[in-house]
Order: C-alpha cells, then structure tokens, then sequence
C-alpha cells in the first residue's frame, strides 16, 4: 500500500542471521502514513501498554444510544433509529474527552513469506474417521452460531433474521428480523448470547444500516428474547465505519464478561491505524456498552488495532488469551494473539513484517488464502487428542482447519491440518456444542461461492 510523502518517514532496519535456527535478514525500506484527515492539536501521548512500543491515542466512540419502542409480533421487525438519533444507554456513564495525538509513522510496507511450521512432535491422535450429518439446509446466507444452556441453536441470517433450531428441527418464524443494509459483506453478522442469557434474555447482534450520510455503517443491538421471539432493541454501540467489503463482524463474551467485538477497515486500510475510528479493531465493551476502565486506552472501546479484516475470537481454555483470525490482502491471512493495546501492522505490514512497533502473527498463510472466519478452542471429550485444538471455518480455503498448539504457552504451531476441504464449500463459522460435537454453517451462498441443492446448511461435525 503506498501512502503519500508529504508527512514523515519511518525507516527501519532489521538484521536477521540464519545458523542454527537463528534468522539473520537485512531490510532496508521507508514509507509514510498520511496524517488524519483534519488537523489535529498537539496533547500528551497516551501511554504504551507493556506489550507495544508505539502508542496510540483512544478513540473516540459514539455514545450508545436507545433505539425507540418496537412493536413484537410473530415475525418481529426492529423499526430502526433515527439517523440523528444519539440518546444514551441508562445507566451507562458518558465517555470522558479522550485526547486526540497525531499517529506515528509506520514503518513501510513489507511481505514475508513465512517458513513451513515445523512439528517437533507427532500431531495429537484424531478419531479414524470425522463425518457429518446435516441438521438445517436451504438457509440463505447464515453467519453466526450461538448455543444457550437449553440446547437451543441460535443464529443469524444476512438479510436481518435471527433464527432458531429447537427440539431438532427449524422454527418457521424468526426470532427477530431487523433493518439490516444487506449489500455485499454487509448486513446481519455476529450474534451473541449474554453469559447472564439463561436470567436475562439478552442477544446482541451486530449489523449493517444506512447512516443519515446514505452511507454504510455498523451498530451493536441488545434484544431480549422470551419463548423464542426478541423484541426491545437497544443499541450498544453504532456509528462502526461500515462497507460492502471488509465489515468485520464478530461478537463474543470473553471470560471477563466483557463483550469483544471484531471491525473490518470498511476498505480504507489507512482507518486500521487511526486512533479516532472505530474501523480495523477489536473492540471490548462492558454488556451495558460503557467502556471498561481497564481497556488499554482509557475511555475508548478500542482494545487491539491494524487490523484488517478480523471475522473470528476465542480464547483459550487453559490460558485465557484472546485469539483472532483476519483476511489479508488476497493470501496472507493470520492467526493472531491479542494483546491488549497490541498494533498488529494493517496496513503498513502485510502478514509477517519488521518493527517493534508492530506484533507478528502466530500463523500467517503466506501465498496460500484461507479467508478465516468463524474461530473456536476445542474444550471438549468427544474427539480424542483434539483438546485445546483451534479451530477455523475458512471461505476461499473450502476446510475446517485444526491447529494444534504447542504447551504451555500455546503460541507455537505444532500441527496444522485441513478437513473436509474442497467437499463442503465456504465455511463461515465453527462452534463447539454442548454435545461435544463441532456445529459448521456453509456460506455458498453468499455471492462468491458455488451453491448446490440444500445451501446453506447448518452441520454436526463428530467422531464415528
């Protein structure tokens, strides 16, 4: 990505030595990142957190504001908020005035094609044969997958429904259906379910709508579901920079009880690096959408940036660190380790870069493209040697891909392996339910896939 030079310049310089298993390159390059968009004034730069060495300034959020009453019926249709519509959630507390900083350069853009991951022990034992069974077809587009303590299959549709699969077999009328802008990659995306869901009732769904610009953007709703339909739409969190292409979308609680959200750069990389937007992060918010006090940047939401286009979280099960997968630039796609406040490169650094201002990624599929997805550890029994596993829905890679880490720290592949590939299609999401089994929706639907009879379908992965 070339940036124009009229600002400053980052140059940097790494030795590396190969002998031994030591790597030893030297790279020589520069580049510039364009400054923001309106001049910014001068104010103290935020401090780094331990894990970075370049800091970043918070960003500015939205306040969350109350969408007005709905009417519930059978087929509940969310009547969408004003475009000029800002009122606060109650009893969440107003932002404090962040300050606003000029970014540092970047360093300039460089590809490394990574080595082929090496197992120095033989890869966790795998059932002799994984099958499928097919529990719901002839879906359109389906893209996030929930279980509540009821065994009940929650998920969404990109057009605007939330649907669900009870007592083996799909309920006719959605739960909810919403005023999504459903054009391209944009439209109804991640749903998650309150870890209180089982008291509260609470679902939070992210999606696209058309701001008072006729522009894209993104916003997080709250609903409350009661005998299978969800009404009392609440917005948590809107004005995400949105796009046909690049819109993020993923939404899951963490082991804090905090709600982790993923954003697309909404195709201007440039946004993945700007500490006033919302676009290219992960974001972390309290359930009620106030800002954690302990998030990296003291009143933003922003909790990891330079990203470019992150679909997938999961943390995981001995360690509790969050991982995230994220499409590169046509190959190039990664696995990362979120550290809080961590810059992982987008888009001065495409896959695996130089710099102590940027974090690397634990995978990086170099010329290969899998378009990651939906992401999730394995915690559980039914599959044997597969605990503690991360697993990946892919897109343009057509496989369910299994990475087994190398203890105790799990940040070095030890086994990478493709399932299903080029059989199934697009796979979109991957979650383990409470069967034990994994649960995979296809996506061949979705305007760049080659559907068959029955897309798109919801699947039960298992051991025979």
């Amino acid at each position: 990505m070339r940036m124009t030079n009229d600002q400053g310049v980052a140059r940097c310089l790494r030795l590396v030595i190969r002998t031994s298993g030591f790597v030893i390159l030297f790279v020589l390059a520069s580049c510039v990142l364009p400054s923001p968009a309106t001049p910014v004034p001068e104010a103290p730069s935020l401090a780094p957190p331990a894990t970075q060495t370049a800091p970043l300034s918070a960003a500015t959020a939205t306040p969350p504001a109350r969408s007005p009453a709905v009417t519930a019926g059978p087929t509940m249709a969310a009547t969408p908020a004003p475009p000029t519509a800002t009122a606060r959630l109650s009893p969440s507390p107003s932002p404090a005035p962040l300050p606003a900083v000029t970014p540092k350069p970047a360093p300039p853009v460089i590809t490394v094609s990574p080595s082929p991951v090496a197992s120095s022990s033989p890869p966790p034992v795998r059932p002799p044969t994984v099958a499928t069974e097919v529990l719901v077809q002839d879906l359109t587009v389906p893209w996030s997958l929930a279980f509540d303590l009821r065994d009940r299959l929650f998920f969404t549709e990109r057009p605007g429904r939330i649907r669900l699969f009870e007592n083996g077999k799909l309920q006719p009328e959605p739960v909810a259906t919403l005023p999504v802008a459903a054009t391209g990659e944009a439209g109804l995306l991640g749903l998650a379910l309150s870890p209180d869901f089982h008291q509260t009732g609470h679902i939070y769904v992210y999606y696209t709508y058309r701001n008072s610009s006729g522009g894209l953007s993104n916003r997080v709703v709250r609903l409350t579901e009661q005998n299978g339909r969800a009404s009392d739409p609440v917005v948590i969190l809107e004005g995400i920079p949105g796009s046909s292409i690049h819109d993020g979308g993923r939404l899951r609680f963490g082991p804090d009880g905090k709600l982790y959200i993923t954003t697309g750069d909404a195709a201007v990389a440039a946004l993945s690096q700007d500490p006033r937007s919302l676009a290219g992060k992960i974001l972390r918010l309290n359930a009620d959408g106030s800002t954690p006090p302990d998030n990296p940047f003291p009143g933003s939401p922003v909790y990891s940036f330079g990203h470019r286009n992150p679909q997938g979280l999961d943390w995981h099960p001995e360690t509790g660190v969050l991982y995230a997968s994220e499409h590169g630039p046509s190959a190039h796609d990664e696995v990362n380790v979120i550290r809080p406040g961590g810059n992982y490169g987008w888009p001065a650094v495409t896959g695996s870069g130089v710099g102590a201002a940027f974090i690397n990624p634990l995978v990086e599929t170099g010329s290969d493209t899998w378009a990651p997805s939906g992401t999730s550890f394995y915690r559980g029994d039914l599959f044997q040697g597969w605990k503690g596993n991360l697993f990946l829905a892919t897109l343009r890679g057509e496989h369910l891909r299994r990475l087994a880490l190398t203890p105790p720290v799990f940040e070095q592949v030890d086994a990478s392996e493709a399932l299903f590939p080029g059989t199934l299609g697009r796979l979109r999401d991957v979650i383990e339910g409470r069967d034990g089994a994994l649960y995979i929706i296809t996506n061949n639907r979705d305007g760049r896939g080659r559907p068959s009879s029955g897309d798109d379908r919801i699947l039960r992965v298992f051991p025979r």
